[in-house]
């Protein structure tokens, strides 16, 4: 019986320090939005850059009981784009979609793409994601994404396009 208690004690402060590290684990959600204009070029790479995106992360971290010092890692969880006008648009007329991510004092990074997008994507498209460590990026008061796209058909109007973008955030246990 004195062999067995420590290893149930030692199991349970197992499970125990699984759900707290799993309580300084949460996700951010951000939204932007760009337009893809009809003079766009086919088959030539151009870019759509997002207005600045504000983070709020130190209220966002103080939401989730932690701060920007003990963040241990931010990557990027989904990033989807969904065509808002014109309503009959879809996504057949792009190749190609590069995201990348910048901020003030930071070199930018690619975090999602989508080499081919397929011929009856709809209006909604969700992109791969990198397993990048964007944590800096996030810290920051202020982000953007760059779209480097490449299309394949002719736009008739201006696309109108939401950016929504969720990153998974890992904080430290206790400080520690």
């Amino acid at each position: 019986m004195k062999k067995i208690l420590p290893i149930i004690l030692c199991v349970f402060l197992l499970f125990a320090c699984d759900k707290i590290d799993d309580l300084t684990k949460f996700d951010m959600d951000y939204d932007s939005s760009v337009v893809i204009e009809s003079a766009a070029n086919i088959n030539l790479p151009f870019d759509v850059v997002t207005p600045d995106v504000e983070t709020n992360s130190e209220s966002e971290f103080a939401v989730n009981d932690t701060r920007k010092d003990l963040i241990e890692e931010i990557k990027l969880k989904s990033l989807r784009l969904n065509i808002t006008s014109p309503d009959n648009q879809d996504f057949s007329f792009l190749k190609s979609v590069e995201i990348f991510i910048s901020a003030e004092g930071l070199e930018e990074v690619p975090i999602a793409a989508i080499t081919e997008v397929p011929e009856d994507i709809g209006s909604l498209l969700e992109l791969d994601t990198s397993d990048r460590d964007i944590k800096e990026y996030i810290k920051k008061d202020k982000f953007n994404l760059r779209l480097n796209t490449v299309t394949d058909e002719v736009l008739t109007s201006d696309c109108y396009i939401d950016v929504k973008s969720v990153f998974f955030v890992d904080a430290k246990i206790l400080g520690i």
